[in-house]
């Protein structure tokens, strides 16, 4: 009997210091700090206003230099980022060949200049004795065609240095516009192959969008009209006239190409960077459109959500599937409706049931 009676007090005692335990540790969580956070509101706007279409940001001139004949590079004479002039020099392409041409060509040129000059005098002298009917009229027609065939033949020759200066400008390649050097593909003794892309220049502070626009939209499109052009990168938005719409998407896949004209572009906007561009159009049947605030968003993977506020003060994660992204806020498709309020920024780490405080 004492010995259940022994074993009733152990249990006993070990179910008060459990329950103690338990008490501590969940005094201890209820008096952990809160986390001060601060919260928005979702936006809720009529998608009516604009249409939206992703984009890139090009360069309205720009070049792909290249030359028609073979040969070894003799010196490249501009880096990346160099600024370059119209006419100034880039390329040097050995023509130690078109240079021996081009010896033969004025030795050509001067043989046939010789046998001209001597061939119009024979036909001026027997022009003369034809008139005073001392030569007959056979003699006259063979010195004609002498002198013909030697006038073509001088002409020839001509014609041939024109072709050899010409490809002499194809060994010297040179800007075709002021602007700056985006790349380079050889180096000095490299071989340059005709149609080989050796550097590409591109005009700065010169930019437009090009923009693709799906066939159920593009009727909306207005050629003129002016649009707001969205940067991502830099978080950026710039006004821009539509100057260009494509008529067909036989090349491009169903999407119809659009290309945008920029008014004024920013100090830090460079070509290639990615865009959102928002047409404004009419459409009395559009819904309401949940956006809210990208520096809000979490993401695990492929899985993106927010914070919320729960009925208790602690945090509530949630996840959410997104739409398109309008600058800095990116729209909602599910997972939060409109007039909740989100986790914008905290002063610690979040995560779920920890407690908070709205400043």
């Amino acid at each position: 009997m004492k010995k259940y009676t022994y074993l009733i007090a152990l249990i006993t005692m070990s179910l008060l210091l459990t329950n103690c335990g338990g008490e501590e540790t969940k005094s201890n969580a209820d008096n952990s700090p809160a986390i001060q956070v601060q919260v928005n509101k979702v936006s809720e706007v009529k998608n009516n206003s604009f249409l939206a279409a992703s984009g890139k940001i090009q360069s309205v001139n720009s070049a792909d230099l290249s030359t028609r004949m073979m040969g070894y590079v003799s010196k490249v004479h501009a880096n990346v980022g160099d600024k370059v002039a119209k006419g100034q020099l880039l390329v040097s392409i050995n023509n130690a060949d078109l240079q021996a041409k081009k010896a033969q060509v004025n030795a050509s040129i001067t043989e046939a200049t010789a046998a001209f000059n001597n061939a119009q005098k024979d036909y001026n002298r027997f022009k003369n004795l034809f008139a005073d009917n001392s030569a007959s009229q056979k003699e006259l027609d063979d010195i004609t065609a002498n002198y013909e065939m030697a006038k073509a033949r001088l002409e020839a020759a001509k014609q041939m240095k024109n072709e050899v200066n010409a490809q002499f400008a194809y060994s010297n390649i040179t800007a075709p516009f002021s602007g700056v050097i985006t790349s380079k593909t050889v180096k000095q003794g490299d071989m340059a192959n005709p149609g080989q892309p050796l550097l590409s220049v591109e005009s700065p502070r010169n930019f437009e969008v090009i923009a693709m626009v799906p066939e159920t939209e593009i009727s909306e499109i207005k050629n003129g009209s002016t649009v707001d052009v969205l940067v991502k990168s830099i978080n950026k938005t710039l006004k821009g006239k539509v100057s260009e719409i494509s008529t067909s998407a036989k090349h491009t896949g169903g999407q119809y190409l659009v290309k945008i004209n920029l008014d004024e572009a920013e100090a830090n906007v460079l070509a290639g960077m990615f865009v959102t561009v928002q047409f404004p159009v009419e459409n009395a049947s559009a819904s309401e459109m949940v956006l809210i605030s990208t520096e809000a968003i979490v993401t695990n993977g492929q899985l993106s959500g927010v914070y919320t506020v729960s009925q208790s003060n602690t945090a509530l994660l949630r996840w959410l599937r997104l739409g398109r992204t309008y600058g800095d806020q990116v729209e909602v498709l599910s997972g939060l409706s409109a007039n909740e309020s989100y986790i914008v920024s905290a002063d610690g780490k979040l995560y779920n049931g920890v407690k908070i405080t709205i400043q």
